[in-house]
């Protein structure tokens, strides 16, 4: 590598500098130039001849990645709509659209959760995480995403749980997602289908991926709640420095069976302190230490508060936690 070249280099790790697209490189549509040159001399005079210039237009790879975000979810039998989120990905070098597909006939588990209808398919348009009035249901051919190359959309799928299901017992639901352009084997082409009339190709995903969530049966579920209040130095709401936020999470468990163990815990956010002795339990004041009391703060590795509250049922009725911290 020679010096200009290598201060460049240098230059641009400085900067931070990185590939517009990291999944699949190039992005598609780039042209790439190259023209070749022979110099030599007549007489003493030095002569340089050119060739003409290749032009190669970089294929669009059709690629693409599901990802399942939720944890499995315990659900009650007999109930609904419960969501479970995914994120979908380009991970090609084009803008491409995508289909999707909900499949709850996936196998290996023991029991098939209802598509809810009349969709069962949503963006998560407010960016709750779970299923809202707000969210926008996937009609396909209709609003199948477009996304850039490594762009990414939150998805949710949105099921029924049938009756009578065993205590335990496990049920998938699965997302999948397809390229508009076209699927297949990697390697398989679609010549002038890609980007702005040029060839696409299919990548190692095949351009297609599915990923299940899963649903767990437990006839006890407990709803979380959290709020916050804010009091600044002048009496007034304004989350300033110095503010003091109380959070209030109210946990509330329904259903037949028993939540055996259950231990609240909740991180410190970053730029703000913990209030010493600030934490009650439905009222009362819990101590900071981990003593005979149900609450505790420990400062490392992580800032947080915990609280443990046993076995709940739903006659144990909703568990209020409140905490103060102060904005730095």
């Amino acid at each position: 590598m020679n010096r200009k070249w290598t201060s460049l280099f240098i230059a641009l790790i400085g900067l931070g500098t990185a590939p517009l697209c990291v999944a699949e490189g190039t992005v598609a549509g780039t042209d790439i130039d190259n023209t070749a040159a022979v110099s030599y001399e007549v007489g003493g005079t030095p002569q340089t001849t050119t060739s003409n210039t290749l032009t190669l237009t970089v294929a669009e790879v059709l690629d693409v990645d599901v990802t399942l975000l939720s944890d499995p979810r315990s659900v009650p039998s007999g109930t609904g709509p419960h969501a479970l989120l995914f994120v979908v990905t380009n991970t090609g070098n084009g803008t491409e659209g995508f289909t999707l597909q909900i499949n709850n006939a996936v196998g290996g588990d023991d029991f098939d959760p209802d598509a809810a209808t009349p969709s069962a398919i949503y963006f998560d348009t407010d960016g709750s995480g779970d299923f809202s009035a707000g969210d926008v249901a996937y009609v396909p051919g209709t609003n199948d995403p477009v996304l850039a190359p490594d762009a990414a959309v939150d998805i949710l799928l949105v099921n029924d749980i049938p009756v009578d299901l065993a205590d335990g017992a496990i049920g998938l639901s699965e997302l999948g997602a397809t390229a508009s352009t076209g699927s297949g084997d990697p390697g398989d082409l679609f010549p002038g289908d890609g980007d702005g009339g040029i060839d696409a190709v299919v990548g190692t995903s095949g351009a297609n991926d599915a990923t299940a969530g899963q649903y767990v049966i437990s006839d006890i579920e407990l709803a979380v709640v959290k709020s916050a209040t804010v009091l600044d130095p002048f009496g007034g709401s304004s989350p300033m420095p110095g503010a003091t936020i109380t959070y209030r999470i109210v946990i509330t468990p329904t259903g037949s069976e028993t939540a055996v163990n259950t231990a609240f815990t909740d991180a410190i956010p970053a730029n703000t302190t913990y209030s010493p002795e600030s934490i009650s339990l439905n009222g009362s004041a819990l101590t900071d230490d981990a003593d005979t009391d149900a609450g505790a703060y420990t400062a490392t590795p992580t800032p947080e508060v915990a609280v443990d509250l046993g076995d709940l049922t739903e006659a144990s009725g909703a568990q209020t936690i409140e905490f103060n911290v102060t904005i730095d």
